[in-house]
């Protein structure tokens, strides 16, 4: 009999660190969550080091960082000399092409966000469910999407299947469709479904939610399950601070957020809740399936987020700053028969060890740019000293890296060269920069982020042997926004006269 575990990977996307009712969160219902808690390991010290949808994706199946993917935002940038010209070249095989070399059965479900949306990341079963569609050929190559049609043809008149975005991206909503066919239920069954299959080899499995990211659209009786009169208001401190991040203030403005005020964020935090206990619902059917196999306890769980949601705090919507808001993440990992169960670990952990937790639970151990995580908790190996995150690409205002130990964050900016320190054992909600208070830390967490630069991929960040220091420039909004509409029906935009838009051919707009 092969003795080598099932390895089950369940992803959300934005979920924030802090949305758990077992690790904290008095105001949340997550059952299944707390399922998960108590079945193993909660790491209350993870991140994603670059927060935002797709380095996030492309670190958990290469098990490298960003510098190597030289994907520094949703954008690709160009490899540097040295670097291979593709992602696997610079990194080695995506995660489930390994896997499946190492003689796992491998499926994926749900949203992968990778590029181009059907590229082939090596899942023998890979039902995707992608946000929005690009193409007719997207939404109809678009696994949800077809069960949709073919299933329940009543919602093919929706143009979004997941909630209205553009200019509805941070209003509540409610799901179109009921639970059971939104597209967190039919990812749950899906995963049932490939859960009950029998097959000799071990599995290798990712299910991937969409939610909690926005819109907030639960379905029913998600969509009401809590009083916005009973959520916190956003935590911010002083907006000089809070807004030193550019990129914070800029994305407020492309999405509609500039001015929503705490009403309105506890409204949307009570939709947001909504969706992830919809989210742990669905998560409940899988697990459960888990647990009716002989070999629940030979099984592997990982349960994580790709970032989190600044949900209001810091005066900051969306993702892409290193607030812990956004760039802390739930990481819950369990496997009965060999790790303890009900324990907090505080080691600093990120995505990159994904890779090394999924090869050395396989015995063909690949840690590439992560730490054995695994190997920590046996004893065998060391955890990491301090943590490393980049966003924007080196060498331009964009640019800003976060060095993360057991008590101290830093941030360095490009854009005016500015600097954040917190002492996050003390303040736990970053209200108090302590940058020009704490020199001597200062000057060693900027030397650990310079560092972290010397290599090809993120070396543009450094002038000698240190970093550039770019004037400082305030990203005035000129007006534009960011527009997500159905394009595989052929809108693009608002149009020019309301008129037209009883006729998609008449819908002229410059995006």
């Amino acid at each position: 009999m092969n003795n080598l575990p099932n390895i089950l990977f369940v992803m959300t996307d934005q979920q924030r660190f802090d949305t758990i009712a077992a690790l904290g969160n008095e105001h949340i219902y997550t059952p299944n969550m707390d399922r998960l808690v108590r079945r193993g390991l909660s790491f209350t010290n993870a991140y994603s080091t670059c927060p935002v949808c797709v380095p996030a994706r492309y670190t958990i199946r290469t098990g490298c960082e960003p510098p190597t993917l030289r994907i520094f935002s949703n954008g690709r940038a160009n490899p540097v000399h040295g670097q291979a010209d593709t992602i696997e070249g610079r990194c080695g095989p995506y995660l489930a092409k390994t896997m499946r070399n190492l003689g796992y059965r491998t499926f994926g479900i749900g949203k992968f966000h990778a590029g181009p949306w059907n590229e082939d990341i090596g899942y023998d079963i890979h039902l995707h469910s992608e946000e929005i569609y690009g193409s007719p050929e997207q939404r109809a190559g678009d696994a949800y999407a077809a069960w949709l049609h073919r299933e329940h043809p009543e919602y093919d008149h929706l143009e979004v299947l997941m909630g209205e975005r553009t200019e509805m991206y941070y209003m509540p909503q409610m799901s179109a469709q009921p639970a059971d066919c939104a597209v967190e239920g039919w990812a749950a069954a899906r995963a049932v479904e490939q859960l009950s299959f029998d097959d000799e080899r071990p599995y290798f499995g990712m299910v991937s939610f969409i939610g909690p990211h926005p819109p907030f659209a639960p379905p029913i009786p998600f969509n009401r399950m809590y009083d916005p009169d009973r959520m916190p208001n956003p935590i911010k401190g002083d907006i000089a601070n809070d807004h030193m991040d550019q990129q914070i203030p800029w994305m407020n403005d492309i999405i509609w957020a500039e001015a929503i005020n705490d009403p309105h964020a506890r409204i949307l935090k009570a939709r947001y809740y909504g969706e992830i206990s919809y989210i742990d619902s669905c998560l409940g059917y899988i697990l459960d399936a888990v647990e009716a196999r002989a070999d629940a306890d030979n099984t592997v769980i990982c349960f994580f987020s790709d970032h989190g949601d600044h949900l209001g705090d810091h005066h900051a919507w969306q993702k892409e700053s290193f607030f812990d808001a956004s760039a802390r993440i739930p990481f819950l990992l369990s496997w009965p028969a060999q790790l303890p169960q009900d324990k907090r670990r505080s080691e600093l952990v990120c995505l990159t060890d994904l890779f090394g937790i999924a090869t050395t639970a396989a015995a063909s151990p690949q840690v590439r740019e992560g730490i054995d995580l695994l190997g920590v908790l046996s004893g065998n190996a060391e955890p990491r000293e301090y943590l490393v995150g980049y966003h924007g690409l080196p060498g331009s205002d964009q640019f800003k890296v976060m060095v993360r130990d057991d008590r101290w964050k830093y941030i360095y900016f490009a854009n005016g060269g500015m600097e954040q320190l917190f002492d996050v054992r003390n303040d736990q909600h970053e209200l108090r920069n302590l940058a020009g208070s704490e020199p001597e830390i200062s000057r060693q967490m900027r030397q650990r982020a310079v560092v972290a630069c010397l290599q090809p991929g993120a070396q543009d960040a450094l002038d000698g042997e240190d970093f550039k220091r770019l004037p400082f420039k305030k990203w005035e909004w000129q007006g534009e926004r960011i527009y997500q509409f159905d394009r595989s029906q052929g809108i693009a935009g608002f149009p020019k006269h309301p008129a037209d838009a009883f006729g998609v051919a008449s819908c002229d707009v410059t995006i």
